[in-house]
């Protein structure tokens, strides 16, 4: 039996298609009409599979999918899909375009607390995009660029202020290397401070866009006091958890 399980987020949308194992995965821009991204990448999992799959959607545009089997909150997803990446799994965090996340699981990977922050987009994706286009830098290459710089530390957290600060910093020639890593420091204490308030347990597990860049999660390690695991899935955990769902 095949599942298929689709992240509409709002920078990107992520698909797994799932029988037991993953069998493929895809990832591609979210458009301006979510739902015909979500279709374009259930159409592109679909391929070459004679039984019609099972789809589950979850993320941002989950609503807008009438064609899915069910629609399961981000939460409960991602909480499933790190748990089907790291067993020992206790504490998620989870950061994304538009919010970021922390969840508490039982070790039997039930969901027993979780707090998110969807109100600001300071420490998102969506605020490390806006400075990464200031700085015209490529956000696939940010460890690359920071690794051995000197963070620039970075007063304002609110995006727009932020924004103004950056153009500032360029203007006095402060390199775009210590402006990006103090960036990176700022989101990940940020980040820290929220994680703090769940009371975290460990395994900590993390997934989201921002999880790909190896230098954050070490700014972020330093800022909790605490080891965190990630995976080449973990931007994938979303869709995996829904795939996941699917299968039952």
């Amino acid at each position: 039996m095949y599942s298929i399980g689709i992240d509409s987020g709002s920078t990107t949308t992520k698909g797994i298609l799932f029988n037991g194992e993953i069998v493929r995965k895809i990832i591609v821009k979210t458009s301006v009409k979510p739902r015909e991204t979500i279709l374009g990448v259930y159409e592109n999992l679909c391929e070459g599979v004679e039984e019609k799959p099972t789809l589950v959607v979850t993320g941002y545009g989950r609503e807008l999918a009438d064609f899915a089997n069910k629609k399961v909150t981000e939460i409960t997803c991602h909480g499933i899909g790190a748990k089907y990446l790291c067993e020992n799994v206790r504490t998620v965090i989870d950061i994304g375009g538009q919010d970021s996340k922390a969840i508490k699981l039982d070790r039997d990977g039930n969901i027993i607390d979780f707090l998110m922050n969807d109100k600001c987009a300071a420490g998102t994706g969506r605020f490390l995009e806006v400075i990464v286009r200031i700085l015209e830098a490529d956000i696939s290459n940010i460890d690359e660029l920071v690794k051995d710089a000197k963070g620039h530390p970075i007063s304002s957290m609110c995006t727009v202020f932020a924004e103004s600060e950056v153009i500032s910093l360029i203007a006095k020639e402060v390199s775009r290397e210590e402006i990006l890593c103090g960036v990176l420091h700022s989101i990940a204490k940020r980040t820290a401070n929220f994680v703090s308030k769940l009371n975290v347990e460990e395994d900590i597990f993390f997934t989201g866009g921002v999880s790909t860049s190896c230098e954050f999660k070490k700014y972020l390690e330093d800022y909790l006091g605490h080891p965190i695991k990630s995976s080449n899935l973990s931007q994938y955990a979303g869709a995996l958890g829904a795939a996941i769902i699917g299968q039952k």
